[in-house]
């Protein structure tokens, strides 16, 4: 006798396969080799350390360019997480859909990245149907100690 799956592990599957598909759909972040933690409908986006990502070998230290993209590949895909959340919960194939796109992107280096992981965490401050604003901060060992934190704003893409 087969048991039926249980619901909550279906949609849980669902919301998982779509964050892949979204985050595998940018060979960028796959270069880079960001992967997303995802916790309800909370995304925290973590890049492992490789040795590829120094730019200072005398300190060592993460690469500006490498944390300036880390903050904001987090900051997009947060944000198309956050839009698609009902097309995925109703079982739309969001795979297709099109990318926020940068109009401005401010960061500030508040230290240099170690040679570790890092981790970062966006918060929406402003979301509308064209227009979207958002904060972002980057840590390694300590969460309340960033290393970066980044204010950018994007154009949202429209849809139909």
């Amino acid at each position: 006798m087969s048991r039926r799956p249980d619901p909550v592990q279906v949609v849980k599957q669902r919301r998982d396969e779509a964050l892949r598909a979204l985050v595998d759909g940018v060979p960028y972040i796959r270069f880079l080799g960001i992967h997303f933690d995802r916790r309800g409908d909370e995304l925290t986006g973590i890049l492992p350390y490789d040795d590829m990502l120094i730019g200072n070998p005398t300190l060592p230290a993460l690469h500006g360019g490498v944390t300036a993209a880390f903050l904001e590949v987090t900051s997009v895909i947060t944000l198309r997480w956050a839009t698609q959340w009902d097309a995925v919960e109703a079982g739309e194939d969001v795979a297709t859909d099109r990318m926020p796109k940068t109009i401005d992107f401010t960061v500030d280096y508040l230290r240099s990245g170690l040679p570790r992981d890092a981790y970062a965490r966006a918060r929406i401050t402003r979301s509308g149907r064209r227009y979207a604003s958002v904060h972002v901060e980057g840590w390694q060992d300590n969460r309340q100690r960033p290393f970066a934190q980044a204010t950018g704003h994007f154009v949202m893409p429209q849809h139909g």
